[in-house]
């Protein structure tokens, strides 16, 4: 029996591995790094079972044997990203359910723990700062640190960001690093074109890591700018991990709340197309701009 435990174990592991993988959330060296560890820890497998491999069913494939209506279900799973129609074994989920949600629940909290990568943010081009969360854990813990600059990212900022333009624009990690790396590429241009051409003056993107959406305020008051946006990593979900919000806000001081924000949420792939929000979101900060307000005061002025 303990043998057969640790085959499933390695069965699960191995999927596992293999869903982060297709996801681009794992490098091959750390496949590598943890399948040995599993290996460590389970007895050499049979060359027949050590090259068997799982593959997940489609999620529009219905799970539930014999339904009562299946147009109905295949209605509702058409409708929500939701986990519905996945069927059951007894009181327990079936095999492929609960390794899909193991897969999903993996890719959630690399979302939430792995850094935005040094090779992204130089080819993006980001200048980047770090917010006074010094590490992760202290960033999760410490909502407060996050919501302002390092001394030594508010000195940056301030030699080096451009003063008084119009628009200046944050790219943010959050809580979801996946949500940058997949979406930035194509909304940020989008975004600066669309200003750019609209005759907008915005100083060059800025990333700041371990930040929340509050950080926002801290760079507008040094760089004086007129609105200032951040595009920040949402909570992950077993649905996406690579939701993306963007928060803008009208010269906000000591006595923002969050009423006086704008925001547009759910940008990812399977949401708002990020190129298609970068177009969105050059109207709205227009929009920001003429009424000089944000949040629900622009809202009252529509």
């Amino acid at each position: 029996m303990a043998v057969a435990n640790n085959e499933l174990e390695k069965v699960i592991i191995q999927s596992v591995m293999e869903e982060l993988a297709k996801k681009g959330l794992l490098s091959q060296k750390r496949k590598d790094h943890v399948m040995a560890a599993a290996m460590i820890e389970t007895p050499t497998l049979p060359d027949t079972q050590s090259e068997e491999m799982v593959t997940f069913p489609p999620l529009n494939e219905m799970q539930i044997s014999n339904p009562f209506n299946a147009d109905a279900v295949k209605a509702m799973m058409k409708s929500t990203p939701a986990r519905i129609g996945i069927g059951r074994a007894g009181a327990r989920p079936k095999t492929m359910s609960l390794l899909r949600f193991l897969a999903d629940h993996a890719v959630a909290q690399d979302a939430v723990f792995l850094d935005v990568s040094e090779e992204f943010l130089k080819r993006m081009d980001l200048m980047s700062v770090q917010s006074a969360a010094t590490s992760k854990d202290e960033f999760l813990q410490r909502p407060d640190l996050g919501r302002r600059l390092s001394v030594e990212a508010a000195k940056i900022v301030a030699e080096k960001c451009e003063k008084n333009v119009q628009v200046q624009i944050l790219i943010v990690d959050g809580l979801s690093s996946s949500a940058i790396e997949a979406n930035i590429p194509d909304l940020l241009p989008a975004l600066m074109q669309g200003l750019k051409s609209s005759g907008i003056k915005v100083g060059a993107p800025l990333f700041v890591k371990n930040g929340r959406v509050w950080v926002q305020d801290h760079v507008a008051s040094i760089v004086n700018c007129e609105v200032i946006i951040s595009l920040i990593g949402e909570r992950p979900g077993l649905g996406t991990a690579e939701s993306l919000s963007a928060y803008m806000i009208y010269r906000p001081d000591e006595k923002t709340v969050e009423a006086d924000r704008t925001v547009i949420s759910n940008i990812h792939k399977g949401g708002i197309p990020p190129a298609e929000a970068g177009a969105h979101l050059t109207d709205v900060i227009k929009q920001v701009l003429a009424a000089k307000a944000s949040g629900v005061k622009l809202n009252q002025q529509k």
